[in-house]
């Protein structure tokens, strides 16, 4: 029988709460695991090597790139990022599920290696709450938050091709709405077709 674990991605514009509400799925979800992404940006006040992002040069990167090392690859705002495909399928072969915190290009890219995955994208409530949130975090000078919210402006536009949308008005309605597409991806049919057929397989014949 099959414990194989189930591929979570989740994208939204930059702002629009994505991070509280995957850190907040993680710690209630101890079957749960985040995937470390590789970064070429630098680390950010507070951020720790090999626990928010495995933080590399950008020739050390292009040679990953060139080994085949990523499941998904890209450049957002001039910095490279990808994730790792050993991690990703060893952690999902012992029965873990993965959690992806990736843009609509990276989300893209997972469908097609992995058409299994669950795709969840993150609203924010309205552009005036989103422009108040880049400007509270205070980690980018104006003309990066603009260029954010020009963005977003395109990012969200393509949550046609996501299986869930969430509105993240308050974090815990949000984070209810995540946790519960988590722990239902494993009912899924493609998920349970061995044990079904080994329970149909304890019936009598005819």
């Amino acid at each position: 029988m099959s414990n194989k674990g189930s591929l979570i991605v989740i994208s939204a514009p930059s702002g629009s709460g994505k991070t509280s509400l995957a850190n907040r799925a993680l710690e209630e979800l101890p079957k749960l695991k985040f995937s470390v992404s590789h970064t070429t940006r630098k680390p950010r006040l507070g951020e720790r090597d090999q626990v928010e992002y495995f933080f590399v040069s950008e020739k050390e990167f292009e040679e990953m790139i060139e080994q085949d090392t990523f499941l998904e690859h890209a450049r957002v705002y001039g910095n490279y990022y990808g994730t790792s495909r050993a991690f990703v399928d060893e952690q999902l072969s012992v029965g873990y599920d993965v959690l992806l915190d990736l843009d609509v290009q990276g989300a893209a890219q997972v469908k097609k290696s992995y058409p299994e995955a669950i795709l969840v994208f993150v609203f924010p409530p309205s552009l005036e709450v989103l422009k108040t949130r880049l400007k509270n975090r205070s980690l980018d000078d104006p003309s990066i938050i603009n260029k954010r919210l020009r963005i977003a402006k395109k990012e969200i536009q393509c949550y046609t091709n996501y299986q869930y949308l969430i509105i993240n008005r308050k974090i815990e309605k949000s984070l209810v709405e995540l946790k519960s597409i988590i722990q239902v991806s494993g009912c899924r049919l493609e998920k349970r077709k061995e044990l079904a057929a080994e329970i149909i397989n304890t019936f009598p014949g005819d």
